[in-house]
């Protein structure tokens, strides 16, 4: 999430946004500054670039639609005896096969049933991302994960990761979660682009908010965070924000020397298997 690029790009081309539109496929007429923002807020890969046959990973390809009847494409990984269900949400660069040993992770490691899925546009996902298209497709993938599962949407643990935090924070708001774990996440997209290039008009340029401040509020069960006082993408003050505006229960996991994009260390593993112990 290239922000301090899109702030400038935006504040440049905002002059000339009102001379007319431009056509998106999926998206009807855009300005030229709607579109500059879609494409530096979100930046798919599509099939075939990645690894889609991980070694050893034994992942199920699941295909299902969004709201708008948008054809999406996850990938399923149960496991036998799950200590919780958890669909991960993933951030706004690459597809979902980029996440493979992270997959593994969660079900190898810590014994949960998984699904992660590709965002409209990305990885084998039809369509073009936008703010509200992507939050259709998570509750579609919820969806179908809880019908796979037998249980209840609102029994599944969602985890998100930078882009994916604000996708998995109005899940939760809106409709309820067994827990929530967000990595690396934000309070909103304009407050990003605002910290990262104070001196221009970010917060009324942007169109994509994933304000997930002002939603926060309303998830009332166990959250666990963790954001690494490094990260130059979104800064640690930010997540710390988005923390303090969160409901109890809480736990804030900090990483000293943490990047954005950083592997999580040993320490956040050890707080995420006491996390999954302890929900309700």
């Amino acid at each position: 999430m290239n922000v301090v690029w899109l702030a400038y790009r935006l504040s440049v081309l905002s002059a000339i946004s009102i001379l007319g539109g431009c056509y998106a496929p999926g998206r009807g007429l855009q300005s030229p500054l709607a579109a500059l923002e879609n494409s530096l807020v979100f930046a798919p890969i599509p099939y075939p670039d990645g690894d889609w046959t991980p070694e050893g990973l034994g992942v199920e390809d699941v295909w299902f639609e969004s709201a708008d009847g948008t054809s999406l494409h996850g990938w399923y990984l149960p496991h036998p005896e799950p200590r919780a269900v958890v669909l991960y949400a993933h951030g706004n660069a690459g597809n979902l096969s980029h996440r493979a040993a992270t997959i593994r992770e969660l079900h190898d490691a810590h014994d949960l049933s998984v699904m992660i899925f590709d965002y409209r546009g990305y990885g084998r996902s039809e369509g073009v991302p936008n703010e509200v298209g992507i939050l259709q497709d998570a509750r579609a993938a919820r969806d179908l994960l809880a019908q796979r599962e037998r249980i209840a949407p609102e029994e599944i643990v969602l985890m998100g990761r930078s882009l994916g935090g604000g996708v998995a924070v109005d899940l939760a708001a809106e409709d309820g979660a067994r827990g929530l774990i967000l990595v690396s996440t934000f309070t909103s997209l304009p407050d990003v682009g605002a910290r990262s290039f104070p001196v221009l008009p970010v917060r009324s340029l942007m169109r994509n908010r994933l304000d997930s401040q002002s939603k926060i509020g309303n998830y009332e069960g166990p959250l666990l965070q963790c954001h690494g006082d490094a990260d130059r993408v979104v800064p640690y003050e930010i997540g710390c924000n988005l923390f303090e505006a969160a409901n109890h229960p809480k736990q804030f996991v900090s990483i000293p020397g943490g990047n954005h994009n950083d592997a999580l260390p040993a320490e956040f593993r050890r707080e995420l298997d006491g996390f999954i112990a302890l929900l309700p």
